[in-house]
């Protein structure tokens, strides 16, 4: 039978398999119309019932075949039903289409090659799949799918499975390195897009690093990764964990924040209440720039405000800073610091193995305190409920609606779309003068979650005014949350107050890490260029329009000169 069609160029095997499928699984009810075969295909999808929904997608895609979306979502119906063969030919046209990452349908044909039991087939498919960048290695090494693969040696070298528990050290971090260096190559130089190394320069220092094994020790190794990871030129690449050993654990039990005035200790284990508020000189011999100017090789950035808020982090593991040669103890330091009253004295700080580093704002132990939290004079708004993802609260003196956004995510008791539309009823239907938006603790998320705010905000003219409208940013606003604020620059009428973001308008970003199989190393290479902004904008950061860096001072007076300077705001 001869099939005609309105698309004759776009009708090929796939479509002619689709038209047959439908023939055969003619035993639902024939739909009146498209949208109503749509409808059905929509809900079966929804209701599991694969089967069924193979049918209905079946019906749309042999009605309407210039659709990605549908061919895509027709394949996964034929492959929750388990009919391989013609998912095959649907996830190719998806592909061809463009459907969702192009990696991930030509992975997915390798699965179907892999449940039929043609394992050529699969191979050549899934490496197919990394070259076109297929992003989630660790899905690779466990999928079950691909579970007659594991005796294939092509296969276990291809996602990082080999045995290296026979290996000798100096094998093992060659195999790491060359793992290391084959995501690089398809993931971090994917896309074109701007990199601050090249392909030949990476695989020269990864060569250079190869040689030195024996001359270096693990933790060592370990910082030579980072400075790798750091070279290649943003902010989401880089190592997230270091190997899960109980040396690499040692932290200080100390928080560190770099004001304008210098680096202090803002907090802590409460067993060192009385060192809160002091100003720290020295780490053991070396002075505090001398540590900046270390981490600063090993710190993966977007611009040059970000190592200002990662290195006060990583200032807590004393295990880091004996690999680059700061410290010789791993468990002890000396830390020469001014207190709150000027005077200078030494002070000897032991690690504390059950907090290890960590970079994550809220993720600092619940028992530990702030010295904000200690002094006479009450909280400000910016430090009272840090951990909570969002919140707000209503100043009826001022008329000001102050909402805290720490986090570009949803909350296991309310979504953020759920928590957007209170906050927006209650500006509806209160007399509200100004919203303040306080992203300054946002380091990010799913911005996907992000639309239902901005586009209350758009439409809400009320608080979308000149003078009315306050986004707070700061070093901390990063990954999605510098998506959120580039998206309300665009397209609301917000004033910007604070210091700039610790991230640029368009970057690289996304997580999809991996663990080295020898080092047990955690690492991430981001593959995805956010273009939030305009494609000519190459700004290295969201500057503020009213600039309030923070200082100690006001901090020490639990103050918030960003919000002063909201509240005396004048049109």
């Amino acid at each position: 039978m001869k099939i005609r069609s309105r698309f004759p160029l776009l009708v090929n095997t796939a479509a002619l398999i689709a038209l047959c499928f439908l023939v055969t699984h003619a035993q639902q009810p024939a739909a009146s119309s498209f949208q109503e075969t749509l409808k059905s295909a929509e809900s079966t999808t929804t209701q599991k019932d694969w089967k069924a929904a193979a049918g209905y997608w079946a019906g749309v895609v042999a009605e309407n075949p210039v659709n990605a979306r549908f061919w895509e979502q027709y394949a996964q119906s034929l492959y929750r039903n388990k009919e391989y063969k013609q998912a095959i030919s649907a996830y190719q046209k998806a592909l061809e289409l463009g459907a969702g990452v192009p990696g991930n349908q030509a992975y997915n044909i390798a699965c179907c090659y892999a449940l039929l039991g043609d394992k050529q087939s699969a191979l050549n498919w899934l490496e197919k799949a990394f070259a076109l960048g297929f992003r989630r290695l660790e899905n690779a090494q466990t999928d079950s799918d691909l579970q007659t693969l594991h005796d294939n040696p092509r296969f276990l070298k291809l996602v990082g499975l080999d045995d290296v528990s026979q290996m000798t050290r100096e094998q093992g971090w060659r195999y790491d390195l060359a793992l290391l260096e084959q995501e690089v190559d398809r993931k971090g130089f994917a896309y074109g897009v701007f990199r601050t190394t090249t392909k030949a320069e990476f695989h020269d220092a990864v060569t250079n690093l190869a040689n030195r094994i024996g001359k270096l020790t693990d933790p060592q190794m370990v910082v030579e990764i980072m400075r790798l990871m750091r070279s290649i030129g943003d902010g989401h690449t880089g190592l997230l964990l270091p190997p899960q050993q109980p040396d690499y654990a040692q932290a200080l039990p100390l928080q560190f924040f770099l004001f304008k005035e210098g680096l202090y200790i803002t907090g802590g284990d409460p067993k060192y209440k009385e060192l809160f508020g002091s100003q720290v000189l020295q780490f053991g011999a070396r002075s505090v720039d001398e540590v900046m100017k270390a981490l600063d090789s090993v710190i993966s950035r977007d611009n040059e405000l970000w190592p200002s808020q990662l290195a006060p982090y990583h200032m807590r593991s004393l295990p880091l800073l004996s690999a680059l040669g700061l410290v010789s103890d791993i468990k002890k330091i000396d830390l020469r610091l001014r207190d709150v009253k000027g005077t200078d004295r030494v002070v000897n700080v032991e690690t504390d193995a059950t907090h290890a580093n960590s970079v994550i704002w809220n993720h600092f132990p619940d028992e530990w305190i702030t010295f904000a939290q200690t002094l006479p004079s009450p909280l400000p708004l910016y430090l009272k409920n840090t951990k909570t993802l969002y919140w707000f609260e209503y100043l009826e003196p001022q008329k000001i609606v102050y909402f805290q956004f720490n986090g570009v995510l949803d909350d296991t008791k309310e979504s953020l779309a759920a928590f957007t539309e209170r906050l927006f009823k209650f500006i509806n239907e209160h007399d509200v003068d100004k919203l303040v938006i306080d992203m300054r603790w946002n380091n990010g998320g799913n911005t996907l979650l992000a639309p239902p705010l901005l586009y209350s905000l758009i439409k809400t003219d009320k608080v979308n005014q000149k003078g009315k409208l306050f986004v707070i940013i700061g070093r901390r606003t990063f990954s999605a949350a510098q998506n959120t604020t580039t998206f309300l620059e665009r397209h609301t009428k917000a004033i910007f107050v604070g210091e700039p973001t610790g991230s640029r308008p368009n970057f690289v970003g996304e997580e999809t890490p991996f663990t080295l199989p020898y080092s047990k190393v955690l690492v991430n290479v981001s593959d995805l260029y956010w273009q939030s902004s305009w494609p000519f904008d190459y700004r290295t950061w969201v500057a503020p329009q009213i600039y309030t860096p923070p200082t100690f001072a006001a901090y020490r007076a639990n103050r918030d000169p960003a919000m002063e300077a909201i509240v005396a705001y004048k049109q």
